[in-house]
């Protein structure tokens, strides 16, 4: 807007000077200025006319640590060149989606596919496709806005667990078997030819009919315990900041074990305490993983209340032959008393300890200039205690605990 002032401004001293004077350079300066000013706002003008734009996301939900395609496809259905557009996607992702600035022929098309690392879980959009065009000296400008926003769930980053194993909660068929049964159960996940000793009561008929071939059903050797997750959000024993921060590592550790019971065919169901308690009430496949995956792209660490309290409220949903998995920072012995009765009632708990500290010192390394030393975590010698205490108190009701600190893969952690 300055820059136009100016133009302005120096047009009328150039015009009142020339015809002042009368002075033919003046003039000459004049005419050159009126055609280069008009040919620039023909340019302009022409410079968005017949032109096609269009982008295409490659997928409206991912993972933390997967990469984000958008395909670009720019043509120019007339005869007049269009020497310099700019193209860009607004957006609300922590890493920008990368513009270009590119020039297109007559009858000219260019498409590319630009590459962006979903670094951050959450709910983000994009915005539709800006299309900019102007003249070489800056003097006018036009744009377009080309398609519509689409709005991207991010989830959580998915570990591995190979090694991951449940303890057994006091239910026949708590665990998941690679065996078959001579039993039958509800639990028929395919079938096979007839082989001699086979009950009558086993031939799956409809089977038999589609292959000509008498086909025999069989059965799970044991059905799988339900696993409960407690997510605890509490923001007062939180640290460190980004994907090392402790609330990130606690909802990645909850969205592994997740998929990996839904894996084994548990049903799973999971508790958050944040800002409010967030329920999904155990259930199994496909459809039961992708809502716990979108709770965990929503979920922040806003929680006020202390986990006792939660735990008070959430595991009364619990019933014989769960297993009930805890995830937390706090160093606060409350909440193992509620722990303490699951047992007596058929219900198995493992416990999740996320190193706050660890994520504090990993954070604030992170982010440390080149050539500077390692931060070293600072021994607190009330929050040793405090760690001490609670490790003897899990200790004490025999309850499995795993800690899991920062900068380390999480499925090392959880191995055995």
């Amino acid at each position: 807007m300055v820059r136009r002032i100016e133009f302005l401004v120096l047009a009328i001293v150039l015009v009142v000077a020339a015809f002042s004077t009368g002075l033919p350079f003046l003039f000459y300066l004049l005419y050159l200025a009126i055609l280069v000013v008009g040919g620039s706002y023909v340019l302009t003008r022409l410079g968005l006319a017949d032109l096609e734009a269009g982008y295409a996301v490659g997928q409206l939900q991912g993972h933390v640590g997967e990469q984000l395609r958008v395909t670009y496809t720019l043509r120019n259905a007339g005869r007049v060149p269009k020497p310099w557009l700019e193209v860009h996607n607004p957006t609300s992702l922590p890493v920008a989606i990368p513009g270009r600035a590119i020039s297109l022929g007559p009858r000219g098309e260019r498409s590319w596919i630009a590459k962006v690392p979903l670094t951050r879980r959450g709910h983000f959009r994009i915005e539709p496709l800006q299309v900019r065009t102007g003249d070489p000296f800056g003097f006018f400008e036009a744009s377009a806005t080309v398609g519509q926003a689409v709005t991207l769930i991010v989830y959580p980053r998915v570990d591995p667990l190979p090694l991951w194993r449940l303890p057994a909660a006091n239910l026949e068929g708590s665990h998941a078997a690679p065996e078959r049964t001579l039993q039958t159960s509800p639990l028929a996940t395919t079938v096979r030819p007839y082989a001699p000793g086979d009950s009558m009561n086993r031939i799956h008929w409809k089977s038999t009919a589609r292959h000509n071939e008498i086909q025999v059903k069989e059965f799970d050797l044991e059905q799988t315990a339900d696993v409960w997750i407690f997510l605890d959000l509490d923001r007062r024993v939180q640290a460190g900041s980004g994907e090392d921060a402790s609330a990130e590592i606690a909802i990645r550790a909850a969205a592994s074990i997740a998929d990996r019971s839904l894996t084994e065919n548990r049903a799973v169901g999971l508790t958050a305490f944040g800002h409010r308690m967030s329920v999904l009430p155990a259930d199994r496949g496909g459809r039961q993983h992708l809502k716990i995956m979108q709770l965990l792209a929503a979920v922040d660490a806003d929680g006020s209340a202390p986990l006792m309290e939660g735990l008070v409220t959430g595991l009364a949903r619990l019933r014989r032959g769960m297993t009930a998995v805890i995830i937390t920072s706090s160093l606060d012995r409350g909440w193992v008393r509620p722990l303490a009765g699951l047992r007596s009632r058929g219900v198995a708990s493992v416990i999740l300890s996320v190193d706050a500290r660890s994520a504090a010192a990993v954070s604030a390394n992170r982010y440390r200039a080149p050539g500077h030393d390692e931060l070293e975590v600072e021994v607190d010698p009330d929050l040793e205690a405090q760690t001490r205490a609670l490790r003897h108190a899990l200790a004490e009701h025999d309850l499995r605990t795993y800690r899991i600190a920062a900068g380390i893969p999480l499925s090392e952690q959880l191995a055995g």
